[in-house]
């Protein structure tokens, strides 16, 4: 039986070729997605901005009053509320700021929930309440910190494995690739204010992984097409070694996405984010190998001979010795 190719063998896409002006354009985005992350800011779950969240359901209702909640709850005079649906469309979380000194105050924050729910059961008798905790801004801070070391941590230590496995032309992309696909996806969620929590944290880690493949996939094919053609221009091996890894690429990619778009679409609505998080980083990390990790190489100065041993002191006075012989 004949096998299924979806990219053919004498596969010769010229990648390079739009090396520069790709380039820039990833550079804007970059830019942008970090000017929209300061101006919008991100939509910050309650596992990093803290305050009182109670999650409800409607149980006679085909869907929750989103717009209404909004406006009851608001007029309690605890700040603007986040209202959004969770799970099923009659299911709805609301998380509210606390007041100052709320947290040290036993049992403070969980009546500011009661309220919440009472002024929402005065025109719902059907309501049910599935939950109301309360994370402190203490918590929420230390999971920020934490969250945000763990990815730096991530990228350096990627990077220096890539350093150390190759050369370190290729940590340096490596690290901006990964950069890339972290600012976009921040860019993304700050743009549509899709709620940033821990799982999305889950999710950039997740992303750092899979670019991360793909683009030691790359750089393995570029070191041994280095020390394969030594007489060829880098710009046309590294087209070359792109082009002999696609096959892989795409069915890898292919075989995510058929799994993430079911998902996607027809999820629930907790896994939105990750999935949405995911499914974009799947585009972007399969981008970024190519057209940010692959031309940086070229311009960090990588050559032929850079995977070919230097000849040490000794090795030269031994070629000396075994010539007068």
């Amino acid at each position: 039986m004949k096998l299924l190719k979806l990219v053919p063998q004498d596969t010769n896409i010229k990648f390079l070729r739009w090396r520069i002006p790709f380039f820039v354009v990833s550079l804007v985005l970059m830019v942008a997605s970090w000017g929209i992350v300061a101006v919008n800011g991100l939509n910050l779950g309650i596992d990093f901005a803290g305050g009182q969240e109670v999650r409800l359901t409607f149980a006679e209702g085909n869907a929750a009053p989103v717009g209404e909640l909004r406006e009851t709850v608001g007029a309690l005079g605890y700040g603007t509320p986040v209202v959004q649906e969770f799970g099923s469309p009659n299911e709805v979380s609301i998380r509210v700021p606390l007041p100052e000194g709320a947290e040290e105050t036993p049992g403070a924050a969980t009546a500011i929930g009661n309220e919440v729910v009472a002024s929402i059961q005065n025109g719902h008798p059907d309501v049910r309440t599935d939950g109301n905790q309360t994370v402190s801004g203490k918590v929420a801070g230390e999971f920020s910190r934490d969250a945000t070391l763990a990815l730096l941590a991530a990228m350096v230590m990627v990077a220096l494995y890539i350093w150390v496995r190759f050369e370190w032309q290729f940590g340096v992309g490596a690290l901006f690739a990964l950069f890339h696909d972290v600012s976009l996806t921040l860019g993304m969620f700050s743009l549509l204010q899709l709620e940033f929590s821990l799982q999305i944290i889950a999710a950039i880690l997740a992303i750092i992984g899979y670019s991360l493949n793909d683009t030691i996939v790359v750089y393995d094919r570029i070191r041994e097409n280095l020390k394969k053609y030594r007489k060829m221009p880098l710009a046309e091996l590294l087209d070359l070694s792109v082009n002999e890894t696609l096959a892989r690429t795409v069915m890898t990619s292919l075989t995510l996405l058929i799994a993430l778009v079911p998902l996607l679409m027809f999820g629930p609505e907790s896994l939105f984010g990750l999935v949405a998080a995911i499914t974009f980083g799947l585009f972007v990390g399969t981008y970024s190998s190519v057209y940010m990790a692959s031309p940086l190489l070229l311009w960090a100065g990588v050559t032929s001979d850079s995977f070919i041993p230097k000849e040490t002191e000794a090795d030269l006075q031994e070629k000396k010795v075994l010539g007068e012989l």
